[in-house]
């Protein structure tokens, strides 16, 4: 069966209602009860609380639970607490960030005009876009938005901005002649669209598909059929989470047994286990790494992006694609004069001589020609006809001026069939000597001529003068073939042409069809929707930083590699292709092509959801920009969807992870640049938990090993856990940024955060630390330095190794810093966070270990002046010993 825009009005009628005549009362009922309502289905949502409860899946977190559990069984309520209150906030914070991601068919669903006029009873009237069936015919005008998908039946220069659907820039000309063969979806031009809005004209369609039929209807479907896509660092912290927790679930599962077998207390020996599993087990880490992802979404915001998914900006960081929409991403979204063409020559439109009779002929005649116009700072009209006003007010000609002295007495609307527009003016005064000057016309006396602008073909066939320097003379075939030249030369650099002409008429004629011949040629006007300034500098940023940068577009070819190229993303024009190339393409062919292609023009929103998906199954995390309807799909299927905040539709913004408030190219680089560096500072606080956890393992092991008393009491890890470990990882998070790290290639998606390079500092900063506690634990326990009047004792080892833990865990920060040694440098002050983490630990530590009354609370041994002297030596030491190690490596990795 053919498509309806490949049938005639008449075939679409019979084929939908089984005859040309309207529907019946009964139809419509019959209709409604077989296509349901013009409503887009809406699934079911979860409530809040299961999507809290579904935040307790994790693996990790069913770990915590079950520890929370056994304290509290065992009487340790303190661990049992602080366990439930960690992963209590991170539910709260997973559920907040599920619930305003879920809110795309709802926008969807607020595209539907709220009402149509739709033929009832021989007569048209208003309805409820719901309750339109198919079948129905309905009537447009300017400034209605389309309630259904339906095949035009009647057609009055009806021009349709279909641009949040299909992505192109300009308003469609809209035909109601069949179409032969196939068709992309912004070529149907016999066709409307549910979602779209008239600019201009009037006709009347044949409703052919409602709610989730139409095209929104099937972006609706494959929004509710995407998956929003996991970042790297997300996958890598779950796969090492698990993987840590088995490991050390284990180790204590062998140190139980060790316990017991020495004789001590079951319940003793289960307890510490479980609390060294608590310490050891980096539930903060997740905590923490939210934390600092929300400081980088302040800073990101104040920097123009809205970040909407907290993993968003670690994915920003890894990003090595960016597909970017054009219309309003890449360019303006307003069109613009750009050249001018009238006495022979190109003119920048900014170099018009408002003293030279022919181009303030050609300026006047495109502003009244042209039903345009500027009411309140808003734009009214087709973007052609405002970029024509535009360009007059910004040379100092105000087109309401010049309208109000060169009244319209009649006119001929545009239509996409004969693709001109005709105005009559009355003109006289000085204007008049623009027209009268040269042109020596049969009708001798009146004030009215007939402006007329079209396609430059068409205008073409209908003149017979042409107006030069030297005045109004016959036009040759030479002369026209100079001018189709120009139209071809401004063609090929994406611009949209429209030729003008007039002609003096009889005062009070009524213009026909037919007075539109015998026109003198008068000019061309070129316009375009021109690039964003800071478009170019950001693209150039992009390939140095290791980012392709890939152009997806509704727009045509032409246009799309025109912009392309003057940005920089277009190198040559085999990197260009159409939709249409890409559906005989299967997966595995297009994951072989991409790689070649810098701009894809005339797409739909299923080829756009193909290539991010193409350039995903070959390894890169894909960044898609975008700002219509027809986007949402692509952009939650990105890694990274970024929608722009000023011009993009709601649906568009609901289905990202990052808007841009400022709609600027440059601020996603920006954004890349922020998300680098919070990924380097997320990856030294993570450096810096799991070094201190190791290294209090190690402590704990050969503690074992060697037959020695337990060096940490339970609430030693938990003053740990809670105190030396969150502020300094988190203030770690917070380093300031470096803008060096633009020049690196983006990291490898499948690199694991836990690289050989990495481990190793782990280790590093684990066994320095281990080795400097257990010097303080066997100082206390054998009673080496200490005064006559505390000896040695477990107690003392004890609390001596849990101060020398927490000091060294504080120094370990400095350490932490950055991957080359920094510590005896400037910048060891550059972060003011740590350095406030640093001082209130070691308050909190000093007071734990010194303070005479909290001796009780804390299971410690208070301790003399020379103990705790010796606790900072040794925890000090850490410092230089790593410092020396990461200057040994930078000099031999030269």
């Amino acid at each position: 069966m053919k498509e309806f825009y490949q049938m005639t009005s008449q075939e679409a009628k019979i084929a939908i209602n089984g005859s040309e005549a309207p529907l019946t009362e009964e139809q419509v009922a019959a209709n409604r009860e077989r296509y349901g309502p013009n409503a887009l289905a809406e699934g079911k949502k979860k409530s809040v609380a299961q999507i809290f409860l579904e935040q307790f899946k994790d693996f990790l977190v069913v770990i915590l639970i079950i520890a929370a559990i056994v304290s509290g069984v065992l009487g340790d309520f303190e661990s049992a607490a602080v366990i439930l209150i960690v992963i209590t906030l991170n539910a709260v914070l997973g559920t907040v960030q599920t619930v305003k991601a879920e809110q795309s068919l709802d926008s969807l669903k607020k595209m539907s005009a709220p009402e149509a006029k739709v033929l009832r009873n021989g007569q048209f009237v208003k309805i409820p876009s719901a309750e339109i069936t198919v079948g129905d015919l309905v009537s447009l005008e300017a400034g209605d938005f389309v309630p259904a998908d339906g095949r035009i039946v009647e057609n009055a220069g009806l021009k349709v901005d279909e641009s949040a659907l299909t992505g192109e820039s300009l308003g469609v000309d809209k035909d109601s002649r069949a179409i032969e063969g196939e068709a992309p979806l912004g070529d149907r031009l016999c066709m409307v669209y549910s979602g779209s809005f008239v600019t201009y004209g009037r006709g009347e369609f044949l409703v052919t598909s409602i709610g989730m039929e139409t095209e929104v209807g099937k972006i609706a479907t494959l929004l509710s059929t995407t998956k929003e896509k996991r970042t790297p660092l997300q996958m890598n912290l779950d796969n090492f989470g698990k993987k840590l927790s088995i490991l050390i679930l284990v180790f204590c599962g062998i140190l139980f047994g060790i316990s017991v077998l020495r004789g001590e207390a079951i319940g003793d020996a289960f307890l510490f286990a479980i609390a060294l599993a608590v310490a050891a087990i980096p539930e903060a880490l997740s905590s923490i790494v939210t934390i600092v992802l929300s400081f980088g979404t302040q800073k990101m915001a104040r920097e123009h992006a809205i970040i909407r998914k907290l993993q968003a900006v670690e994915g920003l960081g890894s990003v090595s694609v960016i597909c970017s929409d054009k219309t309003g991403t890449l360019t303006q979204n307003k069109m613009t004069v750009e050249d001018y063409y009238v006495h022979g020559r190109k003119i920048k439109a900014d170099d018009i001589d408002l003293n030279n009779p022919e181009e303030m002929q050609l300026l006047l005649t495109s502003m009244l020609c042209n039903d345009s116009s500027i009411a309140e700072g808003k734009e009214l009209g087709d973007p052609t006809e405002t970029a024509l006003i535009n360009i007059g007010s910004k040379l100092g000609v105000s087109y309401e001026t010049e309208r109000a002295a060169c009244s319209r007495v009649g006119e001929i609307p545009f239509d996409s069939d004969r693709k001109l527009m005709s105005t009559c003016n009355r003109i006289s005064g000085e204007r008049a000597a623009f027209f009268e000057r040269a042109e020596k016309s049969d009708v001798a006396e009146g004030r009215d001529w007939m402006l007329t602008k079209g396609a430059v073909d068409v205008l073409l066939d209908r003149v017979t003068k042409i107006q030069t320097s030297g005045g109004v003379r016959e036009i040759t075939e030479r002369d026209k073939a100079e001018i189709a030249a120009c139209n071809q030369s401004f063609s090929e650099n994406g611009l949209r042409v429209l030729a003008f002409a007039y002609k003096k008429i009889e005062e009070g004629l009524i213009p026909q069809l037919d007075d539109e011949q015998d026109l003198v040629f008068l000019g061309l006007i070129s316009m375009m929707d021109p690039p964003r300034e800071e478009s170019k500098a950001a693209v150039a940023e992009c390939i140095r930083a290791g980012i392709k940068p890939v152009m997806i577009t509704g727009d045509h070819k032409v246009t799309a590699a025109a912009i392309a190229k003057k940005i920089g993303i277009l190198k040559d024009e085999s990197e260009a292709c159409e939709g249409a190339s890409i559906d005989g393409m299967t997966d595995e062919e297009l994951r072989e092509h991409v790689d070649h292609i810098s701009v894809y023009a005339r797409v739909s929103p299923e080829h756009k959801i193909r290539i991010v998906r193409a350039w995903q199954d070959k390894g890169n995390i894909v960044a898609m920009t975008g700002d219509g309807v027809n986007d949402a799909p692509a952009l939650k299927q990105a890694d990274i969807g970024v929608a722009m905040g000023i011009t993009g539709t709601e649906v568009s913004k609901d289905a990202s992870s990052m808007i841009l408030t400022d709609d600027n190219f440059a601020t996603i680089v920006k954004a890349v640049e922020n998300g680098r560096n919070l990924y380097k500072n997320i990856k030294y606080a993570i450096q810096f938990l799991l070094s201190g956890n190791f290294g209090a393992i190690l402590v704990v092991l050969f503690a074992s090993v060697f037959a020695l008393p337990v060096p940490f009491a339970p609430v030693h890890l938990l003053f740990i856990n809670l105190l030396t470990d969150s502020l300094p990882a988190i203030a770690l998070g917070l380093e300031p940024h470096r803008r060096e790290l633009m020049n690196e290639k983006p990291r490898p998606a499948d690199e694991s955060i836990l690289t050989g390079e990495f481990l190793a500092r782990i280790g590093a900063g684990g066994v320095s630390i281990c080795v400097m506690t257990t010097v303080a634990f066997l100082i206390g326990y054998h009673g080496w330095f200490t005064a006559a009047d505390l000896g040695g004792s477990a107690l003392l080892g004890s609390t001596m190794a849990f101060g020398t833990l927490c000091v060294s865990r504080l120094f370990h920060g400095f350490n932490c810093k950055s991957d080359r040694p920094v510590v005896f440098t400037r910048k060891v002050w550059n972060n003011k966070w740590l350095i406030g983490a640093f001082v209130l630990g070691m308050i909190l530590i000093t007071l734990a270990i010194a303070c005479p009354g909290l001796d009780h609370v804390f299971k410690v041994q208070t301790l003399g002046l020379p103990q705790l002297m010796t606790v900072y030596g040794l925890a000090f030491l850490n410092i230089p010993v790593i410092q020396l190690v990461k200057a040994i490596r930078e000099k031999l990795c030269r």
